[in-house]
Formats: C-alpha cells, structure tokens, sequence
C-alpha cells in the first residue's frame, strides 16, 4: 500500500526553503553592506594597495620582458631591472635636479606673479576675486590691528614686539613647518609603501594569485584564474602604453616649448608628462599651467605656449593614444569623464589618480562576468 505525503507536509517543506533563501538573502545583504562600508572607510588604504599591484604589474612586466633577452630565473631577472630602475632614477636626479629644480623655483615665481596679472585684470572689471587670495586676507586683517591698546599690549617698552607676540610667531611659523614635514613625510611613506608591496608582489606573484584563488569555489577556480589572468594582461599592456604616451607627451612639449623660447620647458614639460597619467583632468590642468608661465613672454608666448600644447594633445589624443591603448582597453571618454567624478567625489585625489586602472579591472571583470557569462554574447 503506497503511502503518500499529507497535503500540509509539502507546503511546510516548501515554506522551510522559502524561509532558508530568505535568512541567506538577508545575510549576503549585510555582509555586501558591511564590506562597502569597510571599503568605504578604508578607501585610501585600498586604493595605496591597488598603486603597489600596478607596481608589481610593472615590475613583473619588464621582467618578463627582459626573460626574452636574458636567460636567467625570475628573481635574478627582477633584481637586474629594480637595479637599473633606482641606477635610472639617481641619474635623472643627479643629473637633471638642480636644473629641475632651478627651473621649477623660476617657474614658480612667474607663476606667482602672473596669477597676480590675472587678480589685477579681474579686479579691473568688478569680478570677485577673493577666492585667489588663498587665506591671505585673514593674515592681513589679523596683522591690520585697529585697536591702539590692543596694539599696545603688542608691543614693548621701545616699540618692538613683546615676548608673546614672538612666541605666537615662532609658534605659527613651527605649526605651518610641521604641517609641510608630515605632507612631505606622508608622500614619502606613501611612495615607499607602493615600492615595497610592489617589490614583494614581483617577486612571486603566483603565490599570491593562488592565495588569493583559494577563496573561490573549486568548481570557479579554473574560471577565476582565466579572468586574473587576463586583468594583469589588460593593466599591463595599459600601464606600458600609458608609460610611453606620457614619456612622448614630455619629450614633445619641452621640446616645443624650448623652440618657442619659454621660460622653464623642462619643467613644463615634466608635469605635463606626469598629469598625463590623469586623463582628461590631467591635461586641463597642465594646459593651465602653461598658459600661466607663458605669461611671462607676452602675448606672443602665450598664443605660442597653447598652440604647442594643443598640438601635442591632438596628436596625444588621435594619434598615441588610439595607437598604443588599442590593445589595452577601450573606453569612451564620456564614460571614462564619468567614472573619474564618481570616483573623485568617493576617493578624493586617489580616485582620480587611478580612475584608468580600476575602470580597466571593471571593464574585464564586466565582459568576462556579465556579457559571457550571464548574457552568453561575446564582448569582443
């Protein structure tokens, strides 16, 4: 006699599945959300991190591509090329510091002077301009003192300052010193920080790509491991091409500001280069900064100063990019001005920084994850 499940038997079991899914839907809920506000208030550190992978995805590169040259092992062969990278670094300094740093003391006097120009043309025309006072005012307001006894407790018996009023000079003078150390500090430490985790990474980055695959189901694992690989593939060939572009733009706006007789080329040149690796901000604010120094030349400088500039990012933009980026990714630029706001106003100057590689790591993680996987389509 064949004995069959009551009727209230298969709605219990049903109800005990719905209310299983719903206990695991609430805890991934509170973990996703506890992992975003981990993320969220530990943003700086994660994003110092992910510079020492871009680090090591450097140093691992030109390793690898100094194994097709030199037949050694991967430790011997990153030693050579962190040699010659610090023999590189201390040469360009050696050589070019005091007149990088001769140029950029000039530089900023013009600078200086010439945000003064604009101030006084603002001015002219009833434009507010207290915004390029930079805190100046309060310091002139606090040393305009209307108050004759007040100034008279300033002040000692022969009219020079009394002790106090030294004290609190020598004070605010050692507050702004020590603010300056810590920043200087802090960018040393944080330079320091990338260059090790960057070095340790090198060194052996199987080992940690397998740490870090350990944590996916073992029936992923082969998946996962297709899809890291291919993220250090895209950073590299990003990183390499953006290593040229920027080397290019340096070359050719020193070369073309040096033509056109601006004061300070090298210098110019340099943070161009360098502002390059922030796109589109990058350039707006080197572009700035040259149009400010070639103030000093006259009209003539300044037409002469934009036009070089404006050469060199149409090449960047059309030519360099386009040519070398092709087989890294591709971004449209109004998504990729996007995702540098969203990313500044979370991360703040971070974010911005590294708005290229991480929307790079998204760009692979969405066409491997969602466009092949859950759509089934290609996302070539």
């Amino acid at each position: 006699m064949a004995v069959f499940p009551s009727q209230d038997a298969v709605p219990t079991r049903a109800t005990g599945a719905s209310t299983r899914s719903l206990v695991l839907a609430g805890i991934g809920v509170v973990s996703f959300t506890a992992i975003l506000l981990l993320a969220w208030h530990s943003a700086d550190t994660l994003l110092l991190i992910f510079a020492g992978i871009l680090c090591a995805v450097f140093l691992d590169g030109l390793t690898h591509y100094l194994g097709r040259i030199v037949p050694l092992g991967h430790g011997a062969r990153l030693a050579i090329v962190s040699v010659l990278l610090a023999l590189l670094v201390l040469g360009m300094v050696g050589l070019g510091g005091a007149t990088v740093a001769g140029q950029a003391q000039r530089l900023g006097e013009t600078l200086q002077q010439q945000s003064g120009t604009v101030k006084s043309w603002l001015d002219a025309r009833g434009i507010d301009t207290r915004f390029l006072d930079f805190g100046k005012l309060k310091d002139a307001a606090a040393q305009r003192d209307p108050n004759p006894a007040e100034d008279g407790r300033q002040k000692g018996p022969s009219g020079l300052p009394s002790p106090g009023t030294l004290l609190s000079g020598a004070s605010s003078v050692l507050g702004q010193a020590s603010t300056v150390a810590l920043a200087v500090f802090g960018a040393i430490g944080n330079v320091f920080i990338v260059v090790v985790l960057g070095l340790f990474v090198a060194a052996d980055p199987r080992t940690y790509r397998d740490g870090l695959l350990r944590f996916v189901p073992s029936r992923q694992r082969t998946h996962a491991a297709s899809v890291a690989d291919d993220i250090g593939i895209t950073l590299r060939h990003w990183l390499f091409g953006q290593l040229v572009v920027m080397a290019a733009i340096f070359v050719c706006v020193w070369l073309g500001l040096s033509l056109v007789g601006i004061d300070g080329a090298l210098v110019l040149g340099l943070q161009a280069g360098l502002l390059c690796f922030i796109p589109t901000i990058g350039a707006l604010v080197a572009g700035i900064i040259i149009v400010l120094a070639s103030l000093a030349s006259g009209l003539q400088g300044v037409i002469a100063g934009m036009c070089v500039y404006l050469l060199v990012q149409t090449l960047e933009s059309y030519v360099l990019t386009p040519f070398v980026q092709k087989r890294a990714l591709d971004i449209p630029p109004a998504t990729l001005f996007a995702g540098q706001i969203l990313l500044g106003v979370l991360f703040g100057l971070w974010g911005v920084a590294l708005a290229l590689p991480l929307m790079a790591v998204c760009k692979v993680l969405l066409d491997r994850l969602y466009i092949e996987d859950t759509l089934g389509e290609s996302a070539g």
